[in-house]
C-alpha cells in the first residue's frame, strides 16, 4: 500500500500481524552495485537480463546447454535459465557467466518445483485439504532444500489463484475456492520456500502466480478469458496475492488470461498500478511461458515489438521463453525513448532479486552434489500425505477396517505408481511411488477391474468375483495424474472410462464398499457414490501415497483433512462456491416456490467446503464473544470449546465463518474468517480463541475498503454446511483502509 494509507489502516489492523508489502530486495551496497552495473550495460545486455531461456525441457533438463548457448551467456544475452538442474552442471554454467562474461553478472536458475523436487509430496490442493498452514510450509521447505542442493534458485509456486470451477485442470495446483484459506496457504508456502533470509540457508525464491483472475476462466477452460466485477476481483481473487506479497514473495508471475478484455501480461492498471504502486511491491515480475508473444494472439498487439512494449509498460520485468524482449524490445525502444527508463527499472529489479539471493556475494552458494544424492525423505512425505486425506462419508462406522476382515482391493489406480506423483513432478520418478496395493501387500486380494480411462471392461468379472469373496471392498477410482494440470480442463468431471460400470457392478454384489477417490480435483459423483457407505478423498499424495492411505484405512491415524473446495453433485452445478450471496429468492427445497436453484438436482454440493470427518464425534460448546460492540477500528475475541466424545483420538478443524446480514451491498451467507486444526484425545476438551479485527469485515467499495456500522454474525462449526453455534456483535462507526479483508490473518490461541 502507499505509505499515506498505512497510517489510515493502522488502527484497523490492531489484532492482525502486518508488515509492509514492499520487498527489501537489496542493501545499500548492492543498490550502488546495481546502479553502477546498469550504467555500464549496453541495451543488448539489459535485454539479456530481462530474458529467461529454456535450457532444456521438463522431461529433458539441460538438453539445450550446447556451445551456442554458452556463447550467449558469455555475451550477456540472458539473465535466467529454466528447465535446468544439477549442482555440477549449474555450477559450471554459473562459472561461465561470472568469469567469462563482460559484466560477470550471475544467472538465475529456475524450475517448476511445485510439490517436491526429488521427494514428491501431495499436490497443492491436497496440502490445502490439510487445513494446516504448517503442512504447506513444511512441504515447501523440504522442496526448497532438495532443489537448492541441485543448484536451483527459483521456483514458480505458490499458485494462489482462487479456483471455484473444478472443470479447470489447474485446480490441482492451488488451495481451492476460498480467499481466506488461500491467503493462509500462500503465506505458509512463501515462508517455507524462502526462509527468513534468501541469502542464507537452503532456500528458493518463491513466485506468486498467476496475477490475476486465471482461476476464473470462463467455463473452467484453461487460458480462456475471465470477466468479473471489481468487487469480486478485490474481495476474492486479489487477497491471496496481497498476503503472498506481504509475506515477502520475491517474485510474481502474470497470468495468461485476459481480464475484461485486457490480457494480464499487458494489464498496466493491475500490474503496475495495483501491484506496484498501490501495494508498493518491488519484487521481480515474470511473464508466463511465451505470454508476451501471445499478446498478438490476444489481438492487442500487431507486432512483436508492440507486444514487448505493452508488457514492459504493464510492469513485466522478465520474458519467460518467448525471446520477445531480447529480439524485439530494442526496436520498440528505438521508436520510443520513454521505454528506456522502464527497461532500467526492470533490470534493476532482476539484479535486486539476484542480490537478495546472495548471488553477487557468492554466485556458487547454491548446490551441493552430496546432498543432491541424499535419499528421499519418506517419513516427511508420509506425514504430509496423512494430513491431507479427507473422510467424506463413514456410514455404520465401516472405517477403520475391522481386524481380520477379508478385503478386496479393486481399481487400477490402486496400483498406479506414476499417478501417486501427480502433475508437476519435478525430478520425481514413478518407481519412487509406493502404491496402495504395495502398502497393503498380501493382506488383500487385488484386481484392477478397469483402467482409469479406456473401453476395456474385460477385468470386471474378476473384480466382481474378488468382491464376492471379501467382507469389504476397497475401490480405488478417479482420475490418473494426467487428467489434471495445465491444459487439462474437462467439460464432464464424472468418472472417466468404464469406471462407472465397475462401480455399479460392485454395488450389485451387496458387499460394503469403501470408495477411495484419487485425482487432482473434486469429481461430480453423486450417482456413483449412492449406496456406498464410506468415501475417502485421497487426491494424489506423492511417493508415500499408499502407506498414508493404509494408515487411515486401518485406523493407525484418524483422518483430519477437510475439503478446500466443495464437491459438486453433477458437473452442471459447477461452479458452486459456498460463499454465495443470498439473492432475492434464495434456494428453496420446495419446487413449487421459484428460487435460485436447479430443478433437477438437490440444492448445494454433494460435500460442502470445509467438510470432513474423523473416527470420533466432536461436540461444540456455545460461541462466546469478548464484546457485544466494538469500534470500526477495534477488535474482539470469539471463543468456543470443542470436545472429543469418542474413544479415539481425532483431529478437528474448527472453522469460524462471518456474515454481515444488512450491509450497503448484498453479502455472502457466510465467509471463512478463521480456522485451526486441533488434536483431541478421547474425552478431551480444548478451547479455541479467535481474535479478529473489525477490518476483517471490510467491504470493497470503489478504491477502498470500508468497515460499516451494523451487526456481524459469527458462526463456529465443522464445515460451511455444519454450523454448531452462533453469536452476534455490532460495529459502531465506520473506517476505511487499503488492505483486503480476507488477506488478514485471524489470531488463534488454544487452551
Amino acid at each position: 500500500m502507499r505509505r499515506r494509507d498505512v497510517v489510515k489502516a493502522g488502527a484497523l489492523l490492531a489484532a492482525s500481524a502486518w508488515a509492509p508489502v514492499a520487498v527489501a530486495a537489496q542493501g545499500s551496497d548492492h543498490g550502488a552495485r546495481i546502479k553502477a552495473l546498469i550504467g555500464r550495460m549496453t541495451l543488448a545486455e539489459k535485454l539479456g537480463q530481462m530474458t529467461q531461456i529454456p535450457g532444456g525441457r521438463q522431461k529433458s533438463l539441460n538438453s539445450r546447454l550446447d556451445a551456442a548457448m554458452l556463447d550467449r551467456v558469455r555475451k550477456g544475452e540472458m539473465g535466467s535459465f529454466l528447465h535446468v538442474a544439477g549442482a555440477e552442471p549449474l555450477r559450471e554454467l554459473q562459472r561461465v557467466a561470472v568469469e567469462e562474461s563482460r559484466l560477470k553478472i550471475p544467472l538465475l536458475f529456475a524450475m517448476d518445483v511445485i510439490h517436491g523436487y526429488r521427494t514428491i509430496l501431495p499436490v497443492p490442493l491436497a496440502l490445502a485439504a490439510s487445513w494446516d498452514p504448517a503442512v504447506a510450509e513444511a512441504a515447501a521447505r523440504l522442496a526448497a532444500e532438495e532443489a537448492w542442493a541441485a543448484g536451483l534458485h527459483w521456483t514458480f509456486t505458490p499458485m494462489v489463484d482462487i479456483a471455484r470451477d473444478p472443470r479447470w485442470g489447474r485446480v490441482v495446483e492451488g488451495a481451492g475456492e476460498d480467499p481466506y484459506l488461500g491467503a493462509r496457504m500462500a503465506e505458509a508456502q512463501v515462508q517455507g520456500f524462502q526462509g527468513a533470509d534468501l541469502a542464507k540457508g537452503m532456500r528458493l525464491m518463491a513466485c506468486a502466480k498467476h496475477f490475476v483472475g486465471y482461476g476464473a476462466a470462463i467455463g473452467g477452460r484453461d487460458y480462456d478469458s475471465a470477466d468479473m466485477s471489481t468487487r469480486t476481483l478485490n474481495e476474492v481473487y486479489l487477497p491471496p496475492f496481497h498476503a503472498a506479497a506481504r509475506a515477502g514473495a520475491a517474485s510474481f508471475m502474470t497470468a495468461f488470461n485476459d481480464l475484461g478484455g485486457v490480457p494480464m501480461t499487458a494489464n498496466a492498471p493491475l500490474v503496475r498500478g495495483t501491484l506496484r504502486e498501490d501495494w508498493d511491491y518491488q519484487g521481480l515480475i515474470v511473464s508466463d511461458w511465451n505470454a508476451i508473444k501471445e499478446l498478438i494472439n490476444h489481438g492487442v498487439a500487431a507486432t512483436s515489438a508492440e507486444a514487448a512494449a505493452l508488457a514492459l509498460r504493464a510492469g513485466v520485468d522478465m520474458d519467460m521463453a518467448s525471446a520477445t524482449y531480447s529480439e524485439h524490445l530494442g526496436e520498440a525502444v528505438a521508436a520510443d525513448a520513454t521505454l528506456l527508463p522502464l527497461v532500467d527499472q526492470a533490470v534493476g529489479r532482476i539484479l535486486a532479486a539476484k542480490a537478495r539471493l546472495g548471488l553477487f556475494d557468492d554466485p556458487y552458494g547454491f548446490g551441493d552434489s552430496a546432498r543432491e544424492k541424499a535419499p528421499l525423505n519418506r517419513p516427511a512425505a508420509r506425514y504430509l500425505a496423512r494430513r491431507s486425506i479427507v473422510l467424506l462419508r463413514n456410514e455404520g462406522g465401516l472405517l477403520p477396517l475391522k481386524p481380520g476382515a477379508k478385503v478386496a482391493l479393486i481399481g487400477a489406480l490402486a496400483d498406479d505408481a506414476s499417478s501417486t506423483l501427480g502433475s508437476w513432478r519435478a525430478r520425481g520418478q514413478a518407481e519412487d511411488g509406493v502404491t496402495l496395493r504395495a502398502a497393503l501387500g498380501n493382506a488383500v486380494e487385488y484386481q484392477p477391474g478397469v483402467k482409469p480411462r479406456g473401453s476395456d471392461g474385460s477385468g470386471i468379472p474378476a473384480a466382481i468375483a474378488a468382491a464376492k469373496r471379501a467382507d469389504v471392498v476397497l475401490l480405488a477410482i478417479g482420475e490418473d495424474y494426467d487428467f489434471t494440470g495445465e491444459a487439462r480442463s474437462y467439460a464432464e468431471i464424472g468418472l472417466p472410462g468404464l469406471q462407472i460400470a465397475l462401480v455399479e457392478a460392485l454395488k450389485a454384489t451387496g458387499k460394503p464398499i469403501v470408495a477411495i477417490l484419487m485425482g487432482g480435483r473434486p469429481l461430480a459423483l453423486e450417482k456413483a457414490l449412492t449406496g456406498i457407505p464410506a468415501v475417502l478423498q485421497t487426491w494424489l499424495l506423492g511417493v508415500e501415497s499408499g502407506p498414508a492411505i493404509a494408515d487411515v484405512l486401518t485406523g493407525k491415524v484418524s483422518p483430519g483433512g477437510r475439503l478446500p473446495i466443495g464437491m459438486p453433485r453433477v458437473t452442471g452445478q459447477s461452479p458452486i462456491p459456498y460463499a454465495h450471496a443470498p439473492t432475492g429468492r434464495p434456494a428453496n427445497p420446495d419446487l413449487s416456490i421459484d428460487s435460485a436453484r436447479y430443478r433437477d438436482v438437490d440444492i448445494g454440493p454433494l460435500f460442502a467446503f470445509g467438510h470432513g470427518l474423523g473416527y470420533s464425534e466432536v461436540t461444540y460448546g456455545d460461541l462466546s464473544l469478548s464484546a457485544a460492540e466494538i469500534a470500526a477500528t477495534g477488535a474482539l475475541t470469539a471463543t468456543v470449546a470443542v470436545t472429543n466424545t469418542g474413544k479415539t483420538a481425532v483431529d478437528e478443524v474448527v472453522q469460524l465463518y462471518a456474515n454481515d446480514p444488512v450491509a450497503s451491498v448484498s453479502r455472502p451467507d457466510r465467509e471463512l474468517r478463521g480456522f485451526v486444526r486441533v488434536t483431541l484425545k478421547p474425552g478431551e476438551t480444548r478451547t479455541v480463541r479467535f481474535t479478529l479485527a473489525a477490518a476483517q469485515f471490510g467491504i470493497w467499495q470503489p478504491g477502498k475498503w470500508v468497515v460499516e456500522p451494523g451487526e456481524i454474525k459469527l458462526m463456529a462449526g465443522a464445515s460451511s454446511a455444519d454450523i454448531r453455534s452462533e453469536a452476534s456483535f455490532r460495529i459502531t462507526g465506520s473506517a476505511t483502509g487499503d488492505v483486503p479483508a480476507t488477506s488478514l490473518a485471524t489470531g488463534v490461541k488454544l487452551g
